[in-house]
């Protein structure tokens, strides 16, 4: 038996009811250490406001669902994280409703970073940095030991000229000039990497 998927439409006139429980908003606002009492019109307030995000969140995530090649009926998370990335007001959830990434990037990236603290690269870190490098289009080796392959018959060269490790280094003594060189670097069309300010 097929499952009843139609939508419910939003209410057009006020009824004086809600469609979340009033006493579970009640209990929730009641966790707050800074809030002693709620009234019932302050829960009922809360509770309206609340449907109404909820609704606006699940219409935006429709409506990124709807740009799909293939587009589907029901809202799946990558929806609603696609529609909290892409809606400048929904962006302080990007916390709380992140994009999905396969466990294999997670492992690669903390691999990467573990080689980037320790500042030794040896064997299975080493091709995960390796690995990572070539996600971003670096100029570093694939794990396998190969060169990447040209793209429109072009070789990439590093940040139009300039050495990243030159600029990117720890240990240049003026920030300000390390500043200048980033600023000149993201001028001329470099990566958005985040520069190492520290030493």
């Amino acid at each position: 038996m097929p499952y009843n998927t139609t939508a419910i439409p939003p209410r057009k006139e006020v009824t004086g009811q809600t469609q979340l429980p009033l006493t579970r908003v009640k209990k929730i606002v009641a966790q707050d250490q800074d809030i002693q009492i709620c009234s019932n019109n302050a829960a009922f307030v809360i509770t309206l406001a609340t449907e109404m995000f909820v609704q606006y969140l699940a219409e935006q995530a429709q409506e990124k669902t709807k740009l799909e090649r293939k587009p589907r009926r029901n809202i799946q998370y990558k929806d609603i994280a696609n529609a909290v990335a892409h809606q400048d007001n929904l962006e302080f959830l990007e916390d709380v409703v992140p994009k999905t990434t396969s466990y294999k990037d997670v492992k690669g990236k903390a691999a990467a970073a573990r080689t980037r603290v320790k500042g030794e690269k040896s064997g299975a870190a080493a091709a995960a940095a390796a690995a990572a490098d070539a996600e971003r289009g670096g100029e570093g080796a694939m794990p396998n030991g190969k060169k990447h392959k040209a793209t429109n018959g072009t070789h990439s060269s590093p940040a139009n000229g300039i050495q990243r490790s030159r600029i990117l280094s720890s240990d240049s003594g003026d920030p300000n000039a390390q500043l200048e060189a980033e600023a000149e670097l993201a001028r001329r069309g470099g990566s958005g990497e985040d520069v190492n300010m520290t030493g």
